[in-house]
């Protein structure tokens, strides 16, 4: 396969040119290298290098003005609105950079195109006075202040372009204009330079003049690469733009049009899929190139183009392994660098004034891989301790000097990141700066390690000295939020370069770089409607129909400079995979973009149109089984021993997993900060409250004045409480506040129970609270020592009757604690766990001989407390209500030790398995 560069040098050496004494410009230095690679196939003596730039390079050079960035014309810009618009009507930076950049970029179209600027922007404020909505003779003043804006237009370009042409910078449009003004006066001192342009396809105003003066000169040549079978069919648009230069330049009417050339209509192997997700174009382009490889031996000729350059990353995790020689064009974006998260998250809490920072956002910032390190000193992880300090003190906002307090020798850096940020900009960005170089100091201790790291670093140290070199000189930032902007402005625009060898192996680049390029093979992605053409946008504040009236580029002709590069990089390939998403998707939908339509309906080659599908494997749930060890039979011994309570029992009897993972491993919940009271602080809560009421109370009869008595301590009881369980969590706001108001509001309606009850005539006398259980269990099949162990909330006797009572916070209804048959007590948790769990308390209590049976057991609901008492009972086979024995006997206790014994002996027994339920 020839080249179109190769074709090209070919050409000139059969015209027998001196190649040394030419002058190349292409559309990008890319290509500029890959003409330099092939000269020495076509030349077998050793030459001077002729001169290769690409157009902006010789455009800049045509001006002499230097290009500088879009932020820098931002703040030059804001110098010359702030000049010419009135104090009052002065918008801030931040806003002014929203609709500067529309701005900015009319200004560039209309210098590229040569429009006369007067014109033009006359035009637009006479248009704007004819629509504006107000038909009053006297204007409002925001109609004004309108108007006043379009009339200004003109008057803006004007002081922004003298100001910019004072210091000899300018952006790309006004250098184009300044080129155009320079260029008789460069063709006048260079009367026999030979220029060679080549590969160009869209040009604007400013390029087409430069180009077709050094044609009538005699100065420059051009070559341009279009096959006839676009450029002979006046719909097709891949031939748009050469259409008008052959049709409409003078220089063709007499000279040649080189080239028209026929590589379209040759052989080729198109093969188009449809894959859904974008991820899934990524796997795919990894299989087709794993297959390439397999067929050619070699990837030396393979083009990848990424349609979307946000494939870009899964693409190359999606490169087999095998391939070694790789060149990748496009940039990796700054935004995607894992150092650009820590000044998101930076930027995030300091946007806002505030004296304190969610503890959320604490956390995102000191767990964050460049951060962590830093608070590691003298062996001490400061950064865990702050954590762990945050977690076990509930603590949802901090503030810098409670940080401090927590972790005193890391003063330093929690400066750099919480303090000051809102002083000024200038301290801002200093602690950036500062914060960058830490981390530096940091990963130099282990550089070879670090490499990629440390390059990170440097490109944001020089972002930020960007920033701080703009805001010195131009003073415009002047609060966080507005800094935040032009950060986010400054690192969308700029990348990270990859460093390889650009003429070896796989080729990976976007579609602008593929300008001038001819590969054999080439996978095209993201082929769809929205991203290849990338469709109708409209950023301008010039009109359609004006734009149209003056020659200024659509939508449709950026479709048109879309639509010739897919096909240039069809017209010599051999071997075409294009993919695209068949997925709907916001933004890009997920339509299948027009080229592919085209090529089917042109009916010039065949087209393997397939759908793919990733290859999902059928993966069965199993459940876990976890086989009983003679380690994990040791330790069950050892948990036997040390006793197993009530609630441990009913978790093996909801999930045996469950059991094996909280009490054999240990892995307890981890407790998180509580923004809101959780359920279980509010059951300690008032259980803790009800402790300290009655304690003092064991051993007495209960009175309503002593009840009353307690009531008015319920406040301060329940405050020290919140304080002990939720430690530093705020009570006194939003849904917390209403939580605490219903645990005093619990702990009141209990005890106006207890003197509803008091009053009925009825004796309550406090027998024990909050007692604890531990006893040993005789299950003669095992051969080591069982317990049973378990915490009471209260013991009483009732009007002679002893009662065993368990609080629960939670709604309990009374069907809940009643059973029918004994067998279903271990199996069943959702239905019998509450009764499970007061007669295990019963049976502890009767062991320890703290109790004479018969006895009441039963659960106090604080959410269903009008049902009062819930007594455990025991109904009839029938489950019939009215035949239920409430009192827990002898015999009941007999029933119900026969069940848990054999629940214990199947936790303990070898050889069945702790295995998995399924929960529903």
């Amino acid at each position: 396969m020839t080249t179109f560069i190769f074709d090209v040098l070919k050409d000139l050496q059969n015209k027998h040119v001196n190649l040394s004494q030419l002058t190349f410009v292409l559309p990008s230095k890319r290509a500029g290298l890959f003409l330099k690679h092939q000269l020495k196939k076509v030349t077998n003596q050793t030459i001077f290098a002729p001169e290769i730039i690409s157009i902006e390079e010789f455009v800049e050079a045509l001006s002499q003005l230097k290009t500088v960035s879009n932020t820098e014309l931002l703040f030059e810009f804001y110098n010359s609105y702030t000049e010419l618009t009135k104090k009052e009507n002065l918008d801030s930076f931040e806003s002014f950079s929203k609709w500067a950049q529309i701005l900015l970029q009319d200004f560039n179209e209309i210098d590229r195109y040569l429009i006369p600027q007067d014109k033009i922007f006359n035009y637009l404020s006479a248009i704007q006075d004819l629509k504006h909505w107000s038909l009053e003779k006297e204007k409002t003043e925001f109609v004004k202040n309108y108007l006043s804006f379009w009339n200004k237009l003109y008057d803006y370009y004007n002081h922004f372009t003298k100001a910019l042409l004072n210091k000899n910078i300018g952006y790309q449009g006004l250098i184009y204009r300044q080129a155009v003004q320079n260029l008789k006066t460069y063709i006048d001192d260079n009367p026999k330079k030979q220029h060679v342009f080549l590969g160009f396809n869209a040009l604007n105003t400013a390029e087409e003049t430069i180009i077709q003066q050094l044609l009538e000169n005699k100065l420059a040549q051009t070559y341009w690469d279009i096959d006839a079978v676009f450029i002979n069919n006046p719909k097709h648009d891949a031939a748009l733009f050469t259409r008008q230069h052959k049709t409409n330049w003078k220089h063709f009417k007499n000279n040649t049009f080189n080239w028209i050339t026929t590589n379209y209509s040759k052989e080729k192997n198109i093969s188009v899929f449809g894959i859904p997700k974008n991820i899934g174009q990524a796997k795919y382009i990894g299989s087709l190139l794993k297959s390439i490889e397999k067929q050619n031996k070699s990837l030396q000729n393979t083009a990848v183009v990424l349609g979307d350059e946000n494939l870009l990353i899964p693409v190359l995790n999606s490169i087999p392994k095998n391939i070694e020689a790789l060149n990748i064009t496009m940039g990796f974006p700054l935004k995607s660098i894992p150092l650009s998260s820590l000044f998101e998250a930076l930027f995030y809490i300091h946007k806002n004034t505030s004296v304190s920072f969610y503890y959320k956002d604490v956390i995102n910032i000191l767990s964050h891989q460049f951060i962590r390190p830093l608070f590691f000193i003298d062996h001490v992880d400061y950064a865990s301790q702050i954590i762990e300090t945050i977690d076990a003190n509930n603590i949802v906002y901090l503030t810098t000097a409670r940080l401090k307090q927590i972790a005193n020798k890391s003063n330093d850096i929690i400066d750099l990141l919480f303090s000051n940020w809102n002083t000024s900009i200038d301290l801002a960005l200093n602690n950036c700066s500062q914060l960058i170089l830490s981390i530096k100091n940091y990963l130099d201790n282990d550089k070879d390690s670090n490499l990629l790291s440390l390059e990170y670093l440097f490109r944001f140290y020089a972002l930020f000295n960007e920033l701080i070199k703009l805001n010195t000189e131009y003073n415009h930032i002047k609060d966080v939020s507005t800094l935040y902007s032009i950060y986010k402005e400054l690192l969308s625009s700029e990348s990270l370069d990859f460093q390889g060898e650009p003429l070896q192996g796989l080729q990976i680049m976007g579609m602008l770089e593929s300008r001038v390029l001819d590969f054999e093979t080439v996978i095209i992605s993201s082929v769809n409607e929205g991203v290849l053409p990338s469709g109708k946008s409209n950023n301008s504040f010039i009109p359609f129909d004006v734009k149209i009236e003056n020659n200024l580029p659509t939508y449709k002709e950026k479709d048109a400079v879309y639509t010739y590069h897919f096909y240039r990089l069809l017209q010599r390939a051999k071997n075409i995979y294009i993919l695209y998403n068949t997925e709907a998707d916001i933004l890009t939908g997920g339509e299948k973009s027009r080229f592919i339509t085209q090529l089917e309906l042109e009916g010039i080659h065949p087209i393997n149109h397939q759908i793919i599908s990733p290859q999902i494997p059928v993966i069965t749930p199993t459940l876990n089984v976890i086989e009983k060890t003679p380690d994990l039979q040791l330790k069950l011994k050892e948990l036997a021993k040390k006793g197993f309570s009530p609630s441990s029992l009913t978790n093996y009897i909801r999930n045996p997993i469950d059991f094996y993972y909280q009490k054999i491993l240990k892995i307890k919940e981890h407790n998180d900060v509580e923004e809101t009271v959780a359920a279980n602080t509010l059951g300690t809560v008032v259980h803790n409250t009800l402790e300290d009421f009655y304690k003092p109370l064991i051993g007495t009869f209960l009175s309503v004045e002593g009840i009353k008595k307690l009531k008015k301590d319920i406040d301060k009881i329940v405050t020290h409480h919140f304080t002990d369980v939720y430690k530093e969590g705020d009570i006194t706001k939003g849904k917390n506040l209403i939580i605490y108001e219903i645990a005093k509001r619990y702990v009141s309606n209990f005890l106006d129970l207890e003197i509803k009850e008091l009053k009925a005539g009825n004796q309550i006398k406090i027998l024990a609270i909050e007692l604890e259980n531990n006893v040993q269990v005789d299950i003669p099949e095992l051969d080591f020592p069982v317990t049973l162990t378990g915490k009471v909330d209260r013991v009483d006797e009732y009007n002679g009757i002893t009662r065993i009572i368990d609080y629960k916070t939670g709604r309990v209804e009374l069907n809940k604690v009643e059973v029918v048959n004994w067998e279903d007590i271990t199996t069943d948790y959702t239905k019998y766990s509450k009764s499970f769990q007061i007669l295990t308390y019963a049976y502890m209590m009767q062991l320890s001989k703290d109790v004479k049976l018969p006895i009441e057991a039963g659960i106090i609901s604080f959410k269903n407390l009008s049902a009062g008492f819930l007594k455990f009972a025991k109904k009839d086979k029938a489950g019939n209500y009215a035949k239920k024995d409430i009192l827990i006997t002898k015999e009941t206790l007999e029933n119900f030790s026969s069940e848990l014994k054999q629940l214990i002996l199947e936790i303990c027994n070898i050889n069945i398995p702790f295995t998995e339920k399924e929960i529903k």
